[in-house]
């Protein structure tokens, strides 16, 4: 076979082409601080470099989901803890009224202190956070109580709200299939996703902390209790008072408790998750760094040998493609 000076001077070209090419790719590495820039440079190595980086991202949302539910229940322990002062206060005030020395004047005091702490366990149930209300569920823009003043004793009565947020929830005995709807949103759970696959309720609501069973497995409504509490206060009814009114309160006081256990418990869980979580992030970037990053000095020495071959195939490809006039005669 003839070897033309064409066939001669494609293959110089396609050669100094690949050179140039391995030039390329390493000034690429050295100036992005990664190995594989593009598929076509390693597809396996890109294939697993995008699947670590998935994994990172997920765990970046993981940790940011649980930094939001650890602060979303350090409000709620507070809240809580609010209400137990309050409820203790309540508490204080119906063990007064066993003071054989009181009269009607110091129970009408008695009864318009513990009216105005009705008004603050509700304001305490409102509190939000973030633009939610923490105690609401999932209708967690509208405030999931309020207190209404009863037209004839005066006395402050604690009722779920609806969603104008001025009236009380349920307005007759039977709920209507609104009233239902807007009930069951208020006591429904707020879940997120801390690791993958595992998803955890953080949220505590208003029928928690209203409706209840004490130890001996009894349904409370804390609703009820304040209200015969204001009652037998109007009435003077101290046996009641003293006796299942203060049994009542108690048991209030020891579920307001037990869910702030629970919350303590939760955000253990939430530290030990966002620690792990770390620990995930830590080694993926370790992994990505093993696979992806560049070893500066390997690849300055690349590239320098390419520059070396690019420029000795022009200086070799200079003597041997030596054209004169008589070449083409």
């Amino acid at each position: 076979m003839r070897v033309t000076s064409s066939m001669l001077s494609n293959n110089f070209l396609y050669d100094l082409g690949n050179n140039l090419e391995s030039m390329s790719v390493y000034q690429r590495q050295m100036s992005s601080g990664t190995l594989i820039n593009k598929a076509s440079d390693d597809p396996l190595g890109a294939s697993r470099v995008m699947q670590i980086n998935n994994e990172m991202i997920k765990n970046k949302q993981y940790t940011t989901n649980i930094n939001n539910a650890n602060q979303w229940l350090s409000v709620t322990d507070t809240s809580l803890g609010q209400i137990g002062s309050v409820l203790q206060r309540i508490n204080e005030l119906l063990v007064s009224t066993g003071d054989p020395t009181y009269g009607d004047a110091q129970r009408q005091a008695i009864k318009e202190e513990i009216n105005s702490n009705i008004n603050q366990i509700s304001q305490i149930l409102n509190t939000t956070y973030d633009g939610k209300y923490v105690f609401g569920g999932n209708r967690g823009t509208d405030k999931p109580t309020l207190v209404t003043t009863d037209a004839t004793s005066k006395n402050q009565q604690l009722s779920y709200a609806s969603k104008d947020g001025v009236t009380k929830m349920p307005v007759g005995a039977t709920p209507t299939a609104d009233e239902t709807n807007q009930l069951g949103m208020i006591k429904s759970k707020l879940s997120t996703e801390i690791s993958d696959g595992v998803s955890v309720n953080y949220n505590f609501t208003a029928s928690d902390v209203m409706e209840f069973r004490n130890d001996a497995g009894v349904s409370k409504d804390l609703r009820t209790i304040l209200n015969n509490i204001t009652t037998h206060l109007d009435s003077g009814d101290v046996s009641s008072l003293t006796g299942s009114d203060l049994s009542d309160i108690k048991d209030a006081i020891g579920n307001a408790s037990g869910i702030r256990t629970e919350v303590g418990a939760l955000e253990n869980r939430m530290k030990s998750a966002s620690s792990q979580n770390e620990i995930e992030i830590s080694s993926l970037t370790q992994v990505l760094a093993s696979t992806n990053d560049v070893d500066y000095a390997q690849v300055t020495m690349q590239y320098s040998q390419a520059q070396t071959t690019y420029l000795a195939s022009l200086q070799t490809s200079a003597k041997i493609l030596q054209h004169t006039l008589i070449d083409y005669l």
